[in-house]
């Protein structure tokens, strides 16, 4: 579904070039939930912002459901990003001036035309994710992990090939933080969704089924969870202890 091949991405300050990514090779596969870790300056965000059609990379490979990004144009990747690719943010990222409903909907109103399929899918979305209460509020008036439940509802309103989250539960508190974990356990069972998360929490990557650690711009290590979530998060942090020293 996902598959990232020896990927380089360099960044140009002045005199100094800094080389972030440096030979990232990994694969995500239909319906799997994958989480990336590592230390602040790992270039998690810079492999996501690659993944996502925001920046270029400097060489190597992106495909996305059978199609390469090297090379698209602008107008193709935006397709890509609005037709194969659904996002999450930290900060939601939802419009204060529209409903939930609106805004779960926003990536139909962009392609021109919300049909009933769109309508009757974000109804099957809130009602899998327990905010259908909330359809007829304003961002302004729910809570932040309605919110981001909202959010991941919007990810999904277009079948996308794959979810991109980052950070998700980053502005939450613990509560909120395990219903949008649940959230994506729910797309992932019922929708056969394909997550690739970049987070710093271990305790939100725990319940994923791999963790990608990334350090210095490689991958440190991958784990595959094989006992429960807190023998997962147990072995997270062990690893995450080793990369620090």
């Amino acid at each position: 579904m996902l598959y990232v091949k020896d990927l380089h991405k360099s960044y140009q300050v002045g005199k100094v070039r800094y080389q972030v990514l440096n030979g990232i090779d990994f694969h995500v596969a239909q319906g799997e939930f994958v989480a990336v870790m590592g230390p602040s300056g790992s270039g998690k965000t810079t492999l996501l912002n690659c993944i996502s059609c925001y920046i270029p990379f400097d060489r190597g490979s992106i495909t996305v459901g059978g199609t390469k990004l090297a090379g698209q144009n602008e107008e193709t990747l935006a397709e890509i990003r609005n037709t194969k690719l659904g996002f999450v943010f930290q900060d939601f990222m939802l419009l204060d001036g529209l409903t939930i409903r609106e805004n779960i909907l926003i990536p139909r109103i962009v392609q021109g035309e919300v049909k009933r399929d769109a309508e009757e899918l974000a109804d099957k979305l809130t009602d899998l994710f327990g905010i259908g209460h909330i359809l007829d509020k304003y961002p302004a008036e729910v809570s932040g992990g309605e919110k981001q439940r909202a959010a991941v509802a919007r990810s999904l309103i277009n079948n996308p090939m794959v979810i991109l989250a980052d950070e998700p539960t980053g502005n939450l508190d613990s509560k909120s933080s395990r219903a949008v974990i649940e959230t994506f356990m729910e797309a992932k069972s019922k929708m056969d969704a394909t997550i690739f998360m970049v987070t710093h929490d271990s305790f939100a990557a725990s319940f994923c089924d791999r963790v990608i650690l990334l350090k210095d711009g490689i991958v440190y290590r991958q784990l595959e969870k094989t006992g429960d979530q807190g023998v997962f998060q147990d072995e997270l942090l062990d690893v995450i202890k080793e990369m620090s020293q």
